[in-house]
């Protein structure tokens, strides 16, 4: 079975998240909720984590933090472990609550922690709880946006030492706000699955984690053994999709039939995983934001005109990555 591969090292940042097993709720109360918040509360000085950010829905959680330590899996185990014992035995129930192992993204840098707590914040709104994030109480949302003092074992310092203004609570707000707008996710900008954070990232942790052979349970571990150049796979694929790429490059206006190519082959670079919205846009001349629109049309259109469908087909037969 096809398993998670766990790149560990002390100052390693991840976003963490799980699932209820078959979908089901994590937390029947409120009593639930704070007993997981008091497991975390355990993080810092029991294993030199830093938790920068959480937010608990009903049938998954994530989590933002930084191991000081090469021990995300050693933590998180007893983390699971400990909560599904507190949980079944005061719910009078038994077996995993968990939806297999926990997923984690590894996180470059600080720099990228401002949006990825956005993100996390952002999925009360998202999932249609709340209309406004303050009314909901399970995140850490409002030690950010708003004075409430946080607990203890929160680092929150990382986070707003990358806003400015007299008032970081209220620029923590406002940059919210403009992030709940936008089109794209932090997931379109995910690397194999598992990575946010710049090409130079990647192959820095392949110089260091990848080792010389494939690990037939590690699908993620495999894909970096695979390196692509991204003119060279558009140089391929717009001779695949017959696309004069020049042309599409420098024109604003393009016949509709070689805009469903384009669109085709923004979609089809995306689907590698391999490049964030920003380096596909930079190379075809369109905006971050054009990128996400293009890969949400196109899936839509995928998933419900035969004929689109029958062409991406065809074009995944042709281009493998």
């Amino acid at each position: 079975m096809a398993r998670q591969w766990r790149i560990e090292y002390p100052g390693a940042i991840y976003h963490v998240m799980s699932r209820g097993n078959g979908s089901q709720d994590i937390y029947c109360s409120d009593e639930d909720r704070q007993c997981f918040l008091e497991l975390l509360e355990n993080f810092p000085e029991r294993y030199n984590i830093e938790v920068y950010a959480y937010v608990l829905m009903d049938n998954h959680y994530h989590l933002l933090l930084k191991t000081k330590e090469a021990n995300l899996s050693r933590a998180m185990q007893w983390f699971g472990t400990t909560y599904t014992r507190k949980f079944n035995l005061k719910n009078h129930d038994k077996g995993h609550l968990f939806q297999g192992r926990f997923k984690s993204i590894i996180v470059e840098n600080d720099a990228y922690l401002l949006r990825l707590s956005y993100y996390i914040h952002c999925n009360p709104l998202r999932a249609g709880i709340v209309k406004r994030l303050v009314d909901f109480p399970w995140s850490s949302y409002r030690f950010y946006a708003y004075k409430k003092r946080p607990p203890l074992w929160l680092s929150t310092k990382t986070i707003t030492n990358q806003l400015s203004g007299e008032d970081l609570h209220k620029s923590y707000r406002l940059k919210m706000q403009h992030y709940s707008k936008e089109q794209g996710s932090v997931w379109e900008e995910v690397r194999h699955g598992f990575i946010y954070g710049s090409q130079d990232f990647v192959t820095d942790l392949k110089s260091r984690f990848l080792g010389s052979k494939k690990e037939v349970e590690l699908p993620q571990h495999n894909s970096l053994f695979k390196e692509f150049d991204l003119e060279s796979l558009l140089k391929s694929a717009s001779e695949i999709l017959d696309i004069n790429i020049e042309s599409v490059r420098h024109s604003r206006k393009i016949a509709p039939i070689e805009k469903d190519k384009r669109d085709m082959l923004v979609y089809l670079l995306w689907k590698t995983g391999r490049f964030s919205n920003y380096e596909i846009g930079d190379c075809l001349g369109l905006t971050y934001s054009s990128i996400s629109k293009i890969v949400s049309a196109l899936h839509g259109r995928i998933t419900t005109e035969n004929d689109f469908r029958g062409r991406w087909a065809l074009l995944k037969s042709q281009f493998k990555v």
